[in-house]
């Protein structure tokens, strides 16, 4: 724990007042606890703050027991100590507390949880506290929750993928162990669902995996759903849901991420698990950290938020990868909402600085009805290539998702030109172009909110869309690919029509190029 300097760690006698045994109870940790000292000296109570003057020995991130006339006993973290004055952010809120009236104690040691697979097939508030019915978590070894930085040179290079059953990101910006990937939504946009579509589905390829999921900021409406959605995956014991609903109060949002990433750390590197946290409001959890900030008095940045809102994010967003030596991995997709749709708002640009890549939601795309509504131009996976291709998902899988993507932007600039100057100014091949991009739309990125699909139906389905185009356009696969997947020149067939699936007499998922010529697949 760290103390401002100068402080000498407290004895039974200081302070103000000495709690009696029993007082303020607090969960046993591991070593030697310091007697909690109690403190009547509050001095005000502002927002979810309060300070106590006439403090000894306190240290920055150390539990505080806030103990009321009604003995109701609220918890707190210390976020600053100046002399002898600490200010107190209580995690229950400051409702009902009576300056005059009220006693704080100090407990010498960071927040902090026990930590194991008990957490597993259960829900949770955000300060680790049992929301199913069920008893708490018991174990013999705890961990503080602000976590400990990763060694650097013991950091290992992400790879090999983490299949999500969702085509539009398995096929063209696959989720590697180990990586950081946002997705960008709007107001308005499924971006909740998607979220717990990635959760319920995402798969490691038969090794073992588990799921931590830190919800932020949620409506009880959207809350329910979730744990609805989640259902299946939390009762087979591979899911953690810790949920902070909107009328929880704020300070609980601040914890609650690094509440599932302090679980999700232990499963992976102490059980060795492939663990996926997905985190999802992140911009509930950026107003929280404005709103205390405010109320501490600091001096406002950018659109209010602090000034170190990038090292606090930095503080979330790293806390995954892997380690060499060491099997288990933590992957984190968070999820963020952009206000008013500006990708160049603080939440969203401070996140695009410290993750590798984005999956941007369209509303465009939403309101054709394709879901997940994913603007693929404006979404990258910058660590695709360390998870992808030959000996982790498909040979082909680099090159046709290369393909994919010049492609689409292709079939945007003929788009342009159509609107510009009329449908019939455009030549065959543009016309081929926005026919692919029609297909590519309906049958490979639209899939239903609870269907997963393998990623052998996602490749086959994207050289399906593909072979709209003719054989001539594809100058970023391989000849050997063509020969082996590509179905044919669609030119003139139906009218450019849709891609219902193989041609008739192939065999479900196999492509009739490759059976006829005995080929064996994949």
């Amino acid at each position: 724990m760290t103390r401002p300097p100068g402080s000498q760690p407290r004895t039974q006698g200081a302070g103000r007042g000495r709690a009696e045994a029993g007082d303020l109870p607090s969960p046993s940790a591991a070593g030697t606890v310091p007697i909690p000292i109690a403190f009547s000296g509050v001095a005000w109570v502002e927002g979810p703050l309060l300070a106590v003057r006439g403090v000894e020995g306190v240290g920055w991130d150390e539990i505080a027991r806030v103990r009321l006339p009604s003995g109701e006993i609220r918890a707190g973290l210390v976020l600053e100590v100046h002399r002898d004055v600490a200010v107190v952010e209580v995690l229950q809120g400051t409702g009902g507390i009576d300056p005059e009236r009220a006693s704080v104690a100090f407990e010498g040691r960071p927040f902090d949880i026990p930590v194991g697979e008990g957490w597993l097939g259960r829900v949770w508030n955000g300060m680790g506290e049992p929301l199913d019915g069920g008893p708490p978590m018991l174990s013999g070894e705890r961990r503080a929750v602000a976590g400990a930085p990763l060694n650097p040179t013991e950091r290992d290079v992400p790879s090999d993928p983490v299949f999500t059953g969702i085509s539009v990101i398995d096929a063209l910006m696959t989720l590697v162990r180990g990586q950081k990937l946002p997705v960008f939504s709007s107001a308005g946009l499924p971006h909740l669902e998607l979220a717990a579509q990635i959760a319920a589905q995402a798969n490691a390829g038969g090794e073992s995996f588990k799921v931590v999921v830190a919800a932020m900021g949620l409506t009880n409406a959207d809350a329910a759903a979730i744990v609805q959605a989640l259902e299946t995956r939390s009762s087979a014991g591979d899911l953690v849901l810790v949920l902070d609903t909107a009328d929880d109060p704020v300070v609980q949002r601040i914890l609650t991420p690094r509440v599932a990433l302090t679980i999700a750390e232990h499963l992976a590197f102490e059980h060795q698990h492939h663990v996926l946290v997905v985190l999802a409001d992140m911009t509930s959890y950026c107003e929280a950290v404005r709103e205390v900030s405010a109320a501490r008095g600091e001096i406002p940045g950018r659109r209010a938020y602090p000034g170190y809102l990038y090292s606090d994010l930095a503080s979330i967003y790293e806390r995954c990868g892997r380690l060499r030596g060491r099997p288990g991995s933590i992957t984190q997709v968070p999820v963020l909402t952009m206000p008013g749709g500006d990708i160049t708002h603080p939440v969203p640009d401070l996140t695009g600085y410290i993750t590798e890549g984005q999956i941007v939601l369209s509303p465009e795309r939403h309101a054709e009805g394709v879901y997940p509504p994913v603007d693929v131009l404006s979404s990258l996976s910058r660590l695709m290539r360390k998870g992808a291709g030959p000996g982790r998902t498909r040979g082909d899988h680099l090159p046709l998702a290369g393909q994919l993507v010049a492609a689409l932007a292709r079939a945007r600039a003929a788009q342009e030109l159509a609107d510009l100057i009329g449908m019939e100014a455009l030549t065959e091949t543009d016309r081929q172009y926005l026919a692919f991009n029609d297909a590519f739309s309906r049958d490979l990125v639209n899939q239903l909110m609870d269907e997963s699909r393998p990623l052998e139906d996602t490749l086959d389905r994207a050289w399906q869309v593909l072979s709209i185009l003719p054989e001539r356009e594809l100058t970023m696969v391989p000849a050997k690919d063509i020969a082996t997947y590509y179905l044919g020149d669609h030119l003139g067939r139906e009218q450019h029509g849709p891609v219902s699936g193989a041609p008739q007499g192939s065999a479900p998922g196999q492509p009739a190029t490759e059976r006829d010529k005995g080929v064996p697949y994949g």
